[in-house]
């Protein structure tokens, strides 16, 4: 699936500093990844530079090389690395992916049942305009914009949901945005996930919360 939005920051030099939580948002191989640290901004750093003391090493079409902490990890796209962190005691979900590869999940946003697909390429959750129309949601008073879709470039208003909810998972105050056509499912995207951390294995994912 198409990223719904781009345009993402370039990465300033900021003096180092140890993260517990870092994601590889995006890659643009040979030359830098997209990263997401301690679940701010994503930024884009260039292979050989730091940011908030990561170290990009390498760069492929899947994956990044980064140093934490003085040991190198290999990240796998849309996944974190946690330094030191317990999750037994945190909210997860465990998700279980369809025969086309896709990981489709029933959640709730704003109490209401809306059925996702989670979406690393997307950068905000994504709501269709007929589901936000069933949960009562005045998206037409949000801000209105354009963004890219699989089928185009298409309108589209950002909004705040007050709650989204997958499994046992309950984030508050999530950004997102009404795509009035053009877009079939909720895509569960990166304001969501960045919020979690995903761990896959085969053909399942698991997301805990981080905060």
């Amino acid at each position: 699936m198409a990223p719904l939005l781009t345009g993402l920051l370039l990465a300033l030099a900021t003096p180092p500093a140890a993260a517990a939580d870092v994601g590889l948002i995006g890659v643009v191989p040979g030359k830098a990844a997209v990263l997401a640290i301690d679940g701010g901004n994503p930024k884009l750093v260039k292979i050989g530079q730091s940011w908030k003391g990561i170290r990009v090493i390498a760069v492929d079409k899947q994956h990044a090389v980064v140093e934490v902490d003085g040991t190198q990890r290999r990240l796998p796209l849309g996944q974190h690395y946690r330094s030191g962190s317990a999750t037994s005691d945190r909210e997860k979900v465990v998700l279980a992916a369809d025969p086309r590869g896709h990981f489709l999940v029933d959640g709730a946003v704003n109490g209401a049942r809306v059925r996702f697909i989670l979406d690393t390429g997307a950068t905000v959750v994504a709501l269709p305009g007929v589901d936000a129309n069933r949960l009562g949601i005045d998206y037409r008073k949000g801000r209105r914009g354009t963004i890219n879709t699989a089928n185009g470039t298409t309108i589209a208003w950002g909004i705040q949901l007050d709650t989204v909810k997958v499994g046992d998972i309950e984030l508050r105050n999530v950004e997102a945005v009404v795509v009035e056509t053009g877009l079939e499912i909720a895509l569960l995207g990166m304001t969501f996930l960045n919020r979690v951390e995903m761990k896959r294995d085969g053909s399942m994912m698991t997301l805990i919360r981080r905060y």
